[in-house]
C-alpha cells in the first residue's frame, strides 16, 4: 500500500522541484559500522552473516520514513513497507539480482531469504520475476573495503529507490568493521535522513 504525498504543502517541495530537474538527483555517502556484535550472533545462530545484516538494514529501512519515498508518474508517494532488491553471488562469479519481501518476524524473513537465494544462486537469469518502486537496490561487496561507491545508472529511467552496498569485514583490535555505502534521491532524503538510517542500523546491528 502506498500514500500520495500532496506535494503543495509538503515541507519538501522546493527541494523535491529542485533536484528532481538534475540528471543525476542521487548523492551518497560512505560510512564505517561496527559489526563485532552482530558477526558474533550471526555465527552464534548459524544464520548467514550477509542475511543477518541485511534484515537489519531493511528493518531500520522501513523505521526511515524517508527512506519510504518514491517518484511514481512525477508524483511522490510513501510507501507502507519496502522490500529487498539484493545482489546474490553465483559460484561461476555471476551474480542475479533478488527479491525479498520484508517481514517483521526476523525468523520468516531467513526462511524465505535463503530459498530465494538458493534460486537465484543456480539460475542464470538476472532479473528477479517480482519488484517494483518499493524496493531498495542491495548490494555486498566482501571483497573490497572500499571508501567509497559509484552505481551504474540509466539516466532515461525514473529511478527514485535508494542503493545500500555492503563491503569487506575487516578487524583491528577485536573490533570488525565493515563499509557502508548509502545512496538516495536528493528530493526525497537528505543527510539528516541517512544519519536517522545509520543511527537506527547501528542500534540494530548491537542488539542481543
Amino acid at each position: 500500500m502506498r500514500t500520495l504525498i500532496e506535494t503543495e504543502t509538503w515541507n519538501r517541495r522546493e527541494h523535491f522541484l529542485f533536484f528532481s530537474q538534475f540528471e543525476e538527483p542521487f548523492f551518497g555517502v560512505t560510512l564505517t559500522i561496527d559489526c563485532s556484535r552482530a558477526y558474533h550472533l550471526a555465527k552464534e545462530k548459524n544464520i548467514p552473516f550477509f542475511l543477518y545484516y541485511l534484515y537489519k538494514a531493511l528493518k531500520a529501512a522501513n523505521e526511515t520514513e524517508n527512506f519510504r519515498y518514491r517518484i511514481v508518474d512525477k508524483q511522490v508517494y510513501v510507501y507502507d513497507q519496502v522490500n529487498a532488491s539484493p545482489t546474490i553471488g553465483r559460484s561461476d562469479n555471476t551474480f542475479g539480482f533478488a527479491y525479498m519481501d520484508y517481514e517483521e518476524d526476523e525468523n520468516t524473513f531467513y526462511r524465505k531469504a535463503k530459498e530465494e537465494v538458493r534460486q537465484v544462486s543456480t539460475s542464470r537469469d538476472l532479473l528477479p520475476a517480482t519488484s517494483g518502486e518499493n524496493v531498495i537496490h542491495f548490494s555486498a561487496i566482501p571483497w573490497l573495503d572500499f571508501t567509497g561507491i559509484s552505481h551504474a545508472r540509466k539516466f532515461s529511467f525514473p529511478d527514485s529507490c535508494p542503493k545500500i552496498s555492503f563491503g569487506k569485514v575487516t578487524e583491528a583490535n577485536g573490533i570488525k568493521t565493515m563499509p557502508l555505502s548509502i545512496h538516495v534521491h536528493h528530493g526525497l532524503a537528505d543527510a539528516y535522513h541517512i544519519g536517522l538510517f545509520a543511527r537506527r542500523y547501528q542500534e540494530l546491528l548491537n542488539e542481543s
